[in-house]
């Protein structure tokens, strides 16, 4: 962008700011920044500016730049939940692009503050991320390069598997042999990323122990926590990428919601700035574009927008029926998406609030590519909801519990997929198992379905063994 250009969008943000606070927004203050693509491509990589180095976030870095180079795709803006936040613009995007991507990140923004599942987030996260690095810097230091990234490769093949409900978001650590409370030493914002503890290993278990007590859907934690032979270090850095997974969880559990909130707000605010009558021919494109909706997956800017839509219209207005049963008296439209937009996450959005007139209307029926065609085969509006609502449990990630940490006392770990129809990859469940027995040190075993049988999948370090389940 030249300085004119610059100083264009500065005045702009100004006024999108102002409009935001005369529409109800309220976000928190916003750093924004222009940057060049390579720089973008690095941030989209990463996730968050200053993250600990990993082969994996290179991968996905040369994906991004390729897909870039050859013009299959383009990262307009980024944007840091934190207090303040942080976004990113493309210094060669146009002046009118930069201007809708400041009314939609400020969108973002007020989404990030008011939504119920991003209040336990760490809004100092582009800080505590850099923090993490220097730590994992200090460790391949000491203890090698290839020897902390080894490490990291396996604690990374289960970075998924972390509590995810609302009021399990931040896991107390008090209760691991060795560690201090972090209540009574907590001296700075950074003081409950750093591992306190000894290099005393925890205690060996009662002979007639049930651990846990109950299933654990926190892998990593409970690895951290209780794996017999891990070094400080290595605990440390499960915590870590503990610590960075659950800042990333709510942006996983709120996309839909999440980009139809940005893109409801940014149309709306486009459409009240004095633009010149080009301007607008140009932003109905751009917009247009990013509504496209997709025969092959939902586009959550398209499908998020219009149901937010449909929610004020029949708040705002409701049919004869809907006043009698629901005492609904109209005009409280407003009001209501306010109030979807802190409570709700993508799965109670869909499940709430898609109606058949929805579907109907977004053509979301189910379809399958059949000889280069695609073809529809199922209409059932609840069937289409529901089918879309289950491939968003644990955000398509198979459902796997701890049942057993000392299983035949021996201290081998025992898991158990909740099987809900959809069967593991063997082979890719085999590498995982292999990953966790190097964080594990015994013997690991996973209760599957595989060919429609109850089996048990396990690795003990030599070979990897199935058995069928026994009653």
């Amino acid at each position: 962008m030249t300085p004119d250009e610059v100083r264009d969008i500065e005045r702009s943000t100004a006024e999108i700011w102002a409009l935001t606070q005369k529409m109800g927004l309220d976000p928190f203050p916003v750093h924004f920044e222009l940057v060049p693509p390579t720089i973008m491509y690095e941030f989209g990589a990463y996730g968050i500016p200053g993250r600990f180095s990993h082969w994996t976030h290179g991968r996905a870095y040369q994906q991004i730049k390729t897909m870039y180079d050859y013009g299959l795709s383009k990262i307009y803006e980024l944007v840091i939940n934190a207090d303040p936040a942080h976004a990113f613009l493309l210094e060669n995007n146009t002046l009118l692009q930069n201007t809708l991507v400041v009314a939609h990140v400020l969108a973002h923004v007020d989404f990030f503050k008011h939504n119920a599942y991003f209040r336990r987030t760490n809004r100092g996260m582009l800080e505590a991320a850099s923090v993490n690095a220097e730590r994992i810097h200090k460790y391949e230091f000491e203890h090698g390069r290839d020897e902390v990234e080894r490490f990291l490769d396996a604690v990374l093949s289960i970075q998924e598997h972390v509590e995810t409900s609302l009021g399990s978001r931040v896991a107390s650590r008090e209760s691991e042999p060795g560690r201090k409370s972090r209540v009574a030493s907590r001296e700075g914002p950074f003081d409950d990323l750093i591992y306190i503890g000894s290099n005393k290993r925890p205690e060996a278990l009662p002979p007639e122990h049930k651990f846990p007590a109950e299933p654990q859907k926190d892998l990593l934690l409970f690895i951290a926590e209780h794996a017999p032979d891990l070094e400080p270090w290595q605990r440390d850095v499960l915590h870590i990428v503990r610590s960075e997974q659950l800042y990333f969880v709510p942006q996983m559990q709120t996309k839909i919601m999440n980009e139809g909130w940005a893109s409801l707000w940014h149309s709306r605010i486009m459409r009240e700035l004095n633009l010149p009558e080009n301007d607008y021919v140009e932003f109905a494109r751009l917009h247009s574009g990013v509504l496209s909706p997709s025969k092959r997956s939902i586009n959550p800017y398209y499908v998020g927008m219009k149901i937010f839509e449909d929610i004020e219209r029949r708040w705002d207005e409701p049919s004869e029926k809907e006043r009698e049963e629901l005492a609904r008296p109209g005009g409280e439209g407003r009001t209501k998406i306010f109030e979807v937009r802190e409570l709700e996450n993508d799965a109670s959005f869909l499940r709430n609030y898609l109606t058949k007139e929805l579907v109907e209307e977004l053509d979301l029926y189910l379809y399958r590519l059949e000889d280069d065609q695609w073809v529809i085969v199922e209409k059932d509006w609840e069937v289409v909801r529901n089918t879309i609502l289950s491939s968003m449990t644990n955000f398509g990630q198979p459902y796997i519990v701890v049942e057993d940490g000392d299983y035949r006392r021996s201290r081998e770990l025992y898991l158990k997929h909740a099987f809900e129809g959809q069967e593991l990859d063997v082979d890719y469940a085999d590498k995982t198992l292999r990953y966790l027995y190097r964080l594990w040190g015994r013997a690991v075993r996973l209760e599957t379905v595989v060919d429609g049988e109850p089996t048990v999948l396990a690795y003990d370090g030599q070979s990897g063994q199935s058995e069928a389940v026994r009653s």
